[in-house]
């Protein structure tokens, strides 16, 4: 009797579950089936009614089977499970209920592990790893840290050979790389993307809603970046090479480090040119020049870019922020970059050189422009399938479309940049830049020597050298040197004859 009460009682909870699931309201069992207490109920009677539940559960667990993997289904949202338990918590969501409370203030959560992420902000990370000493909030973030050490991918795609060390990775590489689907739109701007997460990240850039860095005022919609932030902050290097000594900041820095100094793999190869690169993201925004695609979207007018770091440069032009500041001088800068070149003025530094004549430079494109203008037989040698564009009236030629451009201005007369203060107008968009400092009286570059001001980079190389003593300037028919190429122009008419 006891065998059959158990094995009666088991169907019972399976159709509990059934209904958990989903699937409407378990079979009603008699009691007197139940229990098998003697009510007059024949046992024939009881064997039948038996063995139609188990026919009907039979039926449900193949609906279940349908389902898929997820049997368990919530029947406000639709929302599906594998666990029990899983839906369990997330009935919490709707019930409003929040048991679990922080014991320092009066925030409370639905589940424990948001709980602990609560936690942060008080300072808890309980969780460390034994290996370097990484601590985390949540016992399921320490688990996939953990796997930066171990190497364990245990999340495969069924189409390649493809494995992840998270389920939202595999997502993302299913969804780019196989189905191509993305679900998810952005209803403001029509941003669509393959990533629940990744959506809900670009909300925040409608909403205005950021994390800040309390130490600097850095703010990112992205919580992921906040903590990659906070590193230069505490100066923690997580993220080690098994190879050597290297340790980064970040996982990205850490792949690039491994395939560049170790591997010398670049596995993500780009399907229209050729490109290839050891960073997958690196293949995302590379492909963009094929595509045209520019994601990012100006607010404020109808300019777009194809990553987020050029956008952020492009909105500078509507705040007039200058955040960049030199110590010295006071000269501000809308780029990190721009400030790092213009503190060569300062200290002097000039990394590149030139391998040919020795000549040397503040900024690499400088360098370029100088190679191809005074070495450009010997830059040809080395890039033979440069395509070099020259120019049907003189003859001119260069290495860049832009450079021939604007030379053929010089024939033409054409003169498209215009100053909205006055009637100037210039052939390229330096030139009137320069022009610009006649009006605004500003004088950004500044001697150290003498305190001599100037409102151009070059006057200033040119008012240095009476200081250094430098006349790069040399006549190829005497053994006369001078500072500027003007004078050196003045100094030619000696030799020809001609009246200056």
């Amino acid at each position: 009797m006891h065998q059959v009460y158990s094995r009666r009682k088991n169907i019972v909870e399976s159709r509990l579950d059934m209904a958990a699931a989903g699937h409407g309201s378990p079979t009603r069992v008699d009691q007197n089936c139940y229990d098998g207490s003697p009510t007059g109920v024949s046992q024939d009677s009881c064997d039948s009614k038996r063995s139609d539940a188990e026919d009907q559960m039979e039926a449900q667990k193949a609906n279940m089977k349908n389902a898929g993997d997820k049997p368990y289904m919530c029947g406000e949202c639709g929302y599906r499970t594998n666990l029990r338990s899983s839906l369990s918590r997330h009935m919490k969501t709707h019930t409003g209920k929040k048991p679990y409370k922080c014991d320092k203030c009066d925030y409370s959560a639905a589940r424990k592990s948001d709980l602990d992420a609560h936690l942060v902000k008080h300072g808890e990370k309980p969780y460390m790893c034994e290996e370097c000493g990484y601590r985390a909030a949540r016992k399921s973030t320490l688990r996939q840290h953990i796997r930066t050490h171990t190497g364990e991918r245990p999340h495969k795609c069924g189409q390649c050979d493809y494995s992840a060390t998270q389920q939202a990775s595999l997502d993302i590489h299913i969804a780019t790389k196989h189905t191509g689907e993305k679900p998810y739109m952005c209803d403001k701007c029509g941003y669509r993307t393959a990533v629940k997460l990744k959506l809900s990240r670009h909300m925040k850039s409608h909403t205005g809603e950021a994390y800040r860095c309390d130490q600097c005022g850095y703010s990112t919609v992205d919580k992921s970046n906040l903590s990659a932030h906070m590193r230069t902050h505490t100066g923690e290097r997580p993220f080690k090479c098994g190879q050597c000594d290297y340790c980064a900041k970040q996982q990205a820095s850490l792949d690039i480090h491994v395939a560049a100094k170790h591997t010398g793999e670049k596995p993500y190869m780009c399907g229209e040119c050729g490109y290839r690169t050891a960073i997958r993201c690196n293949l995302v925004i590379h492909l963009r020049t094929h595509t045209g695609e520019k994601p990012y979207r100006c607010d404020q007018c109808d300019y777009s870019a194809a990553q987020k770091n050029i956008l952020d440069q492009h909105l500078l032009k509507h705040t007039g922020k200058k955040p960049y500041i030199c110590e010295r001088c006071g000269y501000g800068a809308a780029k990190k970059s721009h400030l790092s070149e213009h503190m060569r003025i300062h200290t002097g530094e000039k990394p590149y050189k030139c391998d040919h004549c020795g000549y040397a430079f503040t900024r690499k494109s400088n360098l370029d422009c100088h190679i191809k203008a005074r070495h450009l037989d010997k830059y040809l040698a080395k890039h033979t399938d440069e395509k070099l564009y020259r120019c049907d009236v003189c003859g001119y030629s260069t290495g860049h479309k832009t450079h021939l451009t604007e030379h053929i201005r010089s024939h033409t007369g054409e003169k498209p940049y215009k100053c909205d203060q006055c009637d100037y107008s210039a052939a390229t968009k330096c030139n009137l830049k320069r022009h610009l400092t006649i009006h605004s009286g500003e004088k950004p570059y500044m001697c150290e020597e003498c305190g001599h001001w100037t409102a151009k980079k070059s006057d200033l190389v040119v008012h240095m050298r009476q200081h250094t003593g430098e006349k790069p300037y040399k006549c190829d028919q005497c053994d006369y040197s001078v500072a500027t190429k003007g004078n050196l122009k003045l100094h030619l008419l000696k030799h020809t004859g001609a009246n200056p």
